[in-house]
């Protein structure tokens, strides 16, 4: 699973130029800060961990445990498979309580976390990006950390297309972090056409060379059905513009939401074509277990989490640490 961004941008033929010293050796401070931005579900999961150091491991261990991950919004599909196989293992002697028992319920959470191609492709010229969830989740932030990423590690050209022409003053919002990020932007008028908007954009990056176009959606209309139509249709016209594009539609989930961002990612995932998730504000209240339930259950892949207000608080969803941090582990 990726752990720093070179993993994760497929760039081709100029990676190796423009990767070069870009990423340090950091691992260790990210898993400091997950550890830290995992605070809820670690506190859950942390002590019933704890608690089998000194015991053996019988019914009301897995009970217990069983318990903590559904506290942890891993999902009861996914819990009821790891505390399973858990189990097994130790009826057939080949797992003991304590350390031992840690690190394998880590191997089986980044197992269960690991689905699909975590990875972006930003080979075509333009790449077109679809960014949607709902309102609040911090899509729009998003974007700019995924464009200012872009232009200071790659160096692509990045335009950003202001198509929720429907909220109140998103297109103020956009500019402002399109200026942050160091990026052009084009606004649409208040209840335009988002499709023209997009068609618009990309126009603009295919006549000016621009290399990655981020497209920016609405995340409410009056009606759950009239919000996905209004997304299916801006797909249309990106697709019918330039072939192959939307490359990659990204979904931005607030983790705090627990179970209801589960609800959410099915919504999109059937109705946008969902490639992947971004998951946002660990920033310490998070129950970051419903990565693993989005993985598992709905076959998408994590591919970024975020975990800050800051340009740079975006990055590559590793599986391994992330499950290492939910449960407290060094």
């Amino acid at each position: 699973m990726p752990g720093d961004w070179s993993e994760v941008f497929v760039v081709g033929e100029r990676a190796g130029v423009e990767q070069s010293g870009a990423f340090p050796a950091a691992r260790a401070g990210l898993l400091s800060r997950l550890r830290q931005s995992l605070a809820r579900t670690r506190e859950a999961l942390g002590s019933e961990i704890q608690a089998t150091l000194f015991e053996s491991l019988d019914e009301q261990t897995w009970e217990r445990l069983e318990e903590a991950l559904i506290m942890a919004d891993v999902g009861a599909a996914t819990t009821a498979s790891v505390v399973q196989e858990l189990e097994a293992e130790a009826a057939g002697g080949r797992l003991q309580g304590g350390e031992q028992l840690s690190e394998r319920l880590i191997e089986l959470l980044a197992q269960a976390a690991r689905t699909g191609d975590p990875s972006i492709d930003v080979r075509p010229r333009p790449t077109v990006i679809l960014a949607v969830g709902v309102n609040g989740t911090g899509k729009t932030t998003t974007i700019a950390k995924l464009a200012w990423r872009l232009r200071q590690d790659f160096g692509r050209s990045v335009l950003l297309a202001g198509a929720d022409t429907f909220r109140a003053a998103a297109g103020e919002q956009l500019q402002g972090w399109a200026q942050r990020a160091g990026c052009e932007v084009v606004i649409g008028a208040e209840r335009s056409d988002p499709g023209a908007v997009a068609f618009e954009a990309i126009a603009q990056a295919r006549s000016g060379g621009v290399d990655v176009v981020i497209v920016d959606t609405a995340g409410r209309l009056h009606t759950q059905d009239e919000l996905m139509e209004e997304l299916a249709k801006v797909r249309r016209v990106i697709g019918r513009q330039l072939e192959g594009a939307p490359h990659e539609t990204l979904l931005t989930l607030d983790a705090t939401t627990g179970q209801n961002g589960l609800r959410q990612a099915g919504v999109f995932a059937q109705s946008v074509g969902v490639s992947g998730v971004v998951l946002t504000k660990l920033d310490g209240t998070a129950r970051g277990g419903i990565a693993l339930a989005i993985a598992r259950e709905l076959s998408l892949p994590v591919k970024l989490i975020g975990t800050g207000e800051k340009l740079e608080d975006l990055r590559p969803f590793d599986a391994e640490q992330f499950a290492r941090a939910l449960i407290g582990a060094r």
